[in-house]
């Protein structure tokens, strides 16, 4: 903790506090902090535009996504579709805020190929939900921040409708974590033989590549309801 002698001049005084620690780490969204900036973590989103984005299969970012208030928004209006980095990503570790309208349901995807129709036939989804009023809630496997019908979040951790929720991706070779509020929801191992076997009794029995990505894209989800996106930042290994 800085010191303050309360006697100190004030200009001397605000310089100590915006020195701190607690200063530095204070920074707002679509923005990095000097310790991020230290560990290379760089912006996915600036807050202000799409800039590094497109629609999934599309050369464009589809309407119905807007910048609102600092946010990537899916209003549900005009067209829709998937979001999607133009960069492709291997080993990372990424980190945004989501918030969802009343009973929303969408998701957040990576290591995304573009050789399918959909974006969830290739890459693995950490789900974003209202789990008080989306049937998914009911079940762990499908609730905010699980390994979406594959593995279940520890504990619900997830704030009310209409609030921010603070998540992270780690994904380094065949390890991946899930991360919320600053609580690791669960981890689990990609490629090998227990998880083509999770693949074949699960829903994506019809898509054995499903998972398989060595790197690509970060999509967000068009699932149909309102939901927002902000303080996207990712660094890689």
């Amino acid at each position: 903790m800085v010191s303050i002698d309360r006697a100190m001049p004030l200009w001397m005084m605000a310089t100590l506090l915006l020195a701190s620690p607690a200063a530095q780490d204070s920074a707002q969204p679509n923005s990095l902090n000097q310790q991020e900036s230290r560990e290379g973590w760089k912006l996915l989103f600036d807050g202000r535009t799409f800039q590094g984005w497109r629609g999934y299969g599309k050369d464009h970012v589809p309407a119905a996504w807007k910048v609102q208030d600092g946010a990537m928004a899916f209003t549900a209006q005009g067209e829709g579709g998937d979001l999607m980095t133009e960069t492709e990503f291997a080993d990372f570790e990424v980190s945004l805020q989501w918030k969802i309208s009343a009973g929303g349901n969408s998701g957040i995807f990576f290591r995304v190929s573009e050789d399918r129709d959909w974006s969830f036939q290739t890459g693995a989804e950490m789900q974003v939900l209202d789990n008080s009023a989306h049937a998914d809630g009911a079940d762990p496997k499908t609730s905010a921040g699980a390994n979406y019908a594959l593995h279940a979040p520890s504990s619900d951790v997830t704030r009310p409708v209409g609030e921010w929720n603070s998540v992270r991706i780690v994904a380094r070779g065949d390890h991946v974590e899930h991360w919320m509020n600053g609580v690791k929801l669960l981890e689990y191992k990609l490629w090998g033989p227990h998880w083509k076997e999770l693949v074949r009794n699960s829903k994506f029995a019809s898509m054995p590549g499903y998972g398989l990505n060595k790197k690509g894209h970060i999509v967000l989800q068009d699932h149909g309801d309102k939901v927002w996106y902000r303080d996207i930042k990712i660094r890689t290994f």
